[in-house]
């Protein structure tokens, strides 16, 4: 019985799976005019899926020899000649799973080590000489090369393309990982080895990007499954699927193995609905799987960082071409739609504010205990204002500790405050988190047996900011359907004493009551 896969490649054979020939359109056309491209996408979105079925449906076709080449064996190989050393080892280890005619050569092993700088051009040469069709090579995992190694490995490439037609060479070439090539560029710019006017990158005529499931490639998907088993998804769960998870594969796939084979221990007989999604979406959150964790590392690097804190606080973020935003849109982090960049999705959202405040959560946890949900319940209702006092008091007390302890340190009282609601709402609510560059705050909701608590957090930016913070609470209220809301403005200012930055004041605002929480 076929399943749904969430390790390694996908193969029709044992899992479902949308057919990876529909999700990229015009790579064979590019392949026919001997073009070389790059192909960058996400972490597990189907990458090394789509290569092999690529391979597999060229050799098939009886035009080409297409050869699969996996360079994650590279990763961490910091000298460039043994790093070319091993991508010869690569090349040679995958072709010797295929059919394509290859002859080892003495001479080989000699030009390794006597002549690294052309070596890998002159073995695809030799190589392409022996055979009776054109080589199509699929670089796979491109990015695990070091600066060094990558240098010289697209020089050597670009060396062989130059020498089409005289010489036999590769007929096509892609480069395949999560980076576009551009973001090669960047990582070499500094270095004193500039690639110059002859960049090998001027080899590469386009770039494509696999794109997310659509919502009707995620039926199709979970349609296989009903069809095999019987086993239904209910519209709403469909729905509540390609609304959290905006079909990115890894995700669509884990929902539904974790509802199916986790929750309802493989019962076909009952079906697959909104509330099993929700159970699976927080185990998902909670365990941290290791594509997950592998998404959370990148969040400690610098350049992510400048994209990612303004996208928390709602500042402007940096310019939307340069290679920092661009590297962390390729990492599929975030997502930019009509102008609004965001996380890529909302259990991304999630996952990125409970990772940033994590030590602040158990902190809380180990060494201010009384902070628990039911302090603040009053006639079944959360007591929002004895909660936001209570806020300033451990603001007060605890911020410049805090503050100082994250690497985030603009988005320091956003995270801290939403540790402190993540600890509050652990009872049995909901935090949903609206996290957008450049809206100039931070829409929070509590949700506690049915109740809605609209907030929005803003850091204070001179006069106005509790002015328009009102007029945007107020209609951020208004999408709850609610009448009261609560605006928290952190003042950072060093000058302003503690005693006139804590304060509560309640405001009408187009028929809407709306606490402000100075702190």
């Amino acid at each position: 019985m076929k399943y749904f896969n969430i390790a390694g490649p996908c193969n029709s054979a044992e899992h479902y799976m949308i057919d990876a020939s529909t999700r990229l359109q015009g790579v064979e056309q590019l392949i026919d005019s001997k073009q070389y491209f790059v192909i960058h996408a996400a972490r597990q979105s189907g990458k090394t899926t789509y290569l092999k079925d690529l391979a597999n449906r060229l050799n098939a076709g009886g035009k080409y020899y297409a050869l699969w080449c996996s360079l994650e064996g590279v990763q961490n190989v910091v000298e460039p000649e043994r790093g070319i050393s091993t991508i010869y080892d690569c090349i040679t280890l995958a072709l010797e799973k295929t059919s394509i005619p290859f002859t080892y050569d003495e001479s080989y092993e000699r030009d390794k080590k006597n002549r690294p700088l052309v070596f890998l051009t002159l073995f695809l040469m030799n190589l392409v000489k022996g055979l009776d069709k054109p080589l199509v090579i699929l670089f796979d995992e491109v990015d695990c090369l070091s600066d060094g190694t990558l240098i010289s490995f697209l020089r050597q490439l670009r060396d062989g393309y130059n020498s089409r037609p005289e010489q036999a060479f590769v007929h096509s070439i892609a480069l395949v990982g999560m980076r576009n090539i551009r973001d090669y560029k960047a990582r070499i710019r500094p270095d004193k080895d500039s690639l110059g006017s002859a960049s090998p990158f001027n080899i590469v005529t386009k770039a494509y990007t696999l794109q997310n499931f659509t919502k009707a490639e995620i039926v199709r998907l979970y349609n296989q499954h009903t069809d095999e088993t019987g086993q239904i998804f209910e519209d709403d769960a469909i729905e509540l699927i390609w609304e959290q998870t905006q079909g990115q594969p890894w995700l669509v796939n884990a929902v539904a193995r974790e509802v199916i084979v986790e929750i309802l221990q493989s019962d076909y007989t009952k079906p697959v609905t909104a509330e099993l999604v929700s159970q699976a979406i927080q185990n998902i959150i909670l365990r941290r799987a290791t594509h997950i964790d592998s998404l959370l590392e990148r969040l400690k690097e610098e350049r992510v960082r400048k994209v990612i804190e303004p996208v928390i606080i709602g500042e402007p973020v940096i310019g939307r071409l340069s290679d920092d935003f661009l590297y962390v849109k390729d990492l599929g982090l975030i997502t930019e739609t009509t102008g609004r960049v965001g996380p890529a999705n909302p259990i991304y959202n999630e996952i990125i504010a409970r990772a940033l405040n994590y030590d602040m959560q158990k902190d809380l946890l180990d060494n201010h205990s009384s902070y628990q949900i039911p302090r603040y319940l009053k006639n079944g209702r959360i007591d929002m204002d004895f909660l936001m006092r209570d806020f300033q008091q451990f603001w007060r007390e605890n911020s410049q500790i805090w503050e100082e302890r994250f690497d985030y340190k603009e988005a320091a009282p956003h995270l801290i405050m939403m540790a402190f609601m993540q600890r509050i709402i652990n009872g049995g609510g909901q935090i949903v988190r609206d996290m957008a560059a450049g809206t100039g705050r931070l829409d929070l909701c509590l949700i506690y047996e049915g109740q809605k608590y609209p907030i929005e957090l803003k850091l204070h930016r001179g006069k106005k900011s509790i002015e328009n913070g009102l007029e945007q609470t107020a209609r951020y209220v208004d999408t709850y359907g609610c009448s009261e809301g609560w605006l928290v403005v952190f003042d950072r200012r060093d000058k302003i004493r503690w005693n006139s930055k804590i304060f509560m004041k309640k405001k009408k605002v187009n028929g809407k009551t709306i606490t402000v929480v100075g702190v």
